[in-house]
């Protein structure tokens, strides 16, 4: 009966003039499900404003929430992986690769760029799990040694924020080395006394885990994220018991020592500018 006192009222809308709600003008969370607009939500830094669930961002995000006015210089952005063992599941590798960088916009899945974090120089490598699953390949750990390197010669800090599914299997032995590559890279960064930080957000798997995601002289994480090696249903099957509560969140892990502290992403530029000034302050 609504519409008839809408008519009573004097509203009347003609058809014609009536106009459908935009698309992505809503944002649901996949957690809560609760509705809220979507410049809210980006404003928020992609978290919900009900619940704080944390939404899966990839490295443009991260430069522009992290980097000072949104301003940096990507290195290497042209660097695509090639097609060493001729690797052929459903489709040839090379093919996957160009579908997969039509469908993200990215050239793999891997970004590293250098800016500034409140007036202090920083080079950040941020995995995209947009491209491929956030798999780890050769391109992945050739950009991630050249953004250390990077943090070598200029002498600064070096943030690495992890997202993904593990080891490419598309690139087998090749990718594995590169577990080691960027590994022995942290150690000469040790050696120099310049700062690394993780940040591992959701999921953070695999051979990523095993290596340069863990290794940091501080090892943070967004809340709630997937954090371990292999995912809780293959551990399951293979050990034959139920798994506690909570396992491999990053609650879980902070608890059992593996993490240093869990950060909110909208805490996360003012955490890090506070633990790397916390650090210069220590080297003096």
């Amino acid at each position: 009966m609504s519409w008839f006192q809408r008519k009573a009222k004097g509203i009347n809308t003609p058809t014609e003039l009536k106009r459908e709600t935009p698309d992505g003008l809503w944002h649901q969370c996949s957690e809560c499900k609760q509705i809220m607009h979507t410049r809210e939500h980006k404003n928020n830094a992609y978290t919900c404003i009900h619940c704080n669930h944390h939404d899966k961002i990839g490295s443009e995000a991260y430069f522009k929430l992290l980097f000072d006015d949104q301003q940096f210089t990507e290195l290497d952005p042209e660097m695509r992986s090639a097609d060493p063992l001729e690797f052929v599941d459903t489709k040839a590798y090379p093919d996957r690769i160009k579908q997969t960088e039509l469908k993200s916009g990215l050239k793999d899945a891997c970004r590293t760029a250098e800016g500034k974090l409140y007036g202090s120089d920083i080079t950040i490598s941020c995995m995209d799990f947009g491209f491929i699953g956030g798999s780890m390949g050769s391109v992945v750990g050739e950009k991630i040694a050249r953004g250390i390197q990077n943090s070598l010669n200029k002498k600064i800090p070096f943030l690495m924020i992890s997202k993904s599914g593990g080891a490419r299997m598309m690139e087998a032995g090749y990718s594995l080395m590169q577990m080691a590559k960027t590994s022995a890279r942290l150690a000469q960064l040790d050696e120099a006394k310049i700062p690394y930080i993780s940040l591992l957000t959701d999921p953070t798997t695999g051979g990523v885990t095993a290596s340069f995601a863990m290794l940091g002289d501080f090892n943070i994480a967004e809340p709630g994220s997937l954090i371990g090696f292999a995912g809780p249903r293959i551990i399951k099957e293979t050990i034959g018991k139920d798994l506690p509560e909570g396992f491999q969140t990053a609650e879980f892990i902070l608890e059992k020592g593996f993490l240093d502290f869990i950060v909110d992403r909208k805490d996360l530029k003012d955490k890090l500018a506070s633990l790397l000034t916390m650090l210069d302050k220590r080297k003096k």
